[in-house]
């Protein structure tokens, strides 16, 4: 990290205490390869970097997790050209990564309906959890053909199903025992969404889990994000007051 005003940043970060998990919907790929004539594709490579800055800017920060939006169900239906394109993405991804990912003890983990997912790709995830398993200074997941509604309504046929089955009662079915059902129910809620792009949305992503996390959205489009940007966001979080629905006395 060569930039003086980001070490700043990382400083005065390190002065205090920091979101436990922050999460980020990746977006403006598409509207950063539009505006230099290139591919879309192109965008998406040009995002893997960002990738690797906010990785390794989170684990200097001293954030737990961090949930990457990558792929979701919704972007199935996008050209079948550029689908390919992603899933090959994906796949060099992980080969570039994994080594550095281990080296700088981060464990990732890959959550969504995965078995949707090329078996290339479905081997190279299992690589990569594999390879990073005994990671403890970072935890990173990654929601790749992930759509948060359905997450919610299979949590909720597994609990209707226990009922069926006599080993839940309907008194016992409570926001634990749904959020016990989610993906995510090995690690806490996120504090901090922050969204690329300017767009004011939260598209289907983590929509039980984001109910008390504060909301942060930059202009800045993905492949330009860095270590800098997400280093405001979380200050900006700092400031922020956080209530829970509670008000003081």
């Amino acid at each position: 990290m060569n930039d003086p005003k980001t070490q700043q940043l990382l400083t005065e970060l390190r002065s205090g205490d920091v979101p436990r998990h922050v999460a980020v919907i990746m977006d403006g790929n598409g509207r950063w390869a539009r505006e230099r004539g290139l591919p879309r594709w192109e965008g998406h490579r040009a995002g893997m970097k960002s990738v690797r800055e906010t990785v390794e800017g989170a684990a200097e920060a001293g954030v737990e997790h961090l949930t990457l939006y990558a792929f979701s169900k919704e972007n199935w239906g996008r050209p079948a050209r550029e689908v390919t394109a992603l899933m090959s993405l994906l796949e060099e991804y992980v080969a570039k990564e994994r080594q550095n990912l281990v080296d700088n003890e981060i464990r990732v983990s890959v959550f969504g309906e995965t078995q949707r997912l090329p078996a290339s790709a479905q081997r190279a995830i299992r690589d990569l959890e594999e390879a990073t398993a005994e990671g403890s200074r970072l935890w990173v997941h990654l929601a790749i053909s992930y759509g948060s509604r359905s997450e919610i309504v299979e949590a909720s046929r597994t609990l209707a199903r226990r009922c069926q089955e006599g080993t839940l009662s309907l008194e016992e079915v409570t926001e634990e025992e749904l959020a016990a059902e989610l993906y995510t129910a090995a690690w806490p809620d996120p504090d901090l969404l922050v969204r690329t792009s300017g767009e004011l949305r939260i598209s289907n992503f983590l929509l039980w889990q984001l109910a008390y996390a504060e909301l942060y959205v930059t202009p800045v489009l993905w492949p330009d994000f860095g270590r800098r940007d997400l280093f405001e966001a979380m200050l900006e979080f700092r400031r922020r007051e956080r209530r829970f629905g509670r008000v003081e006395a």
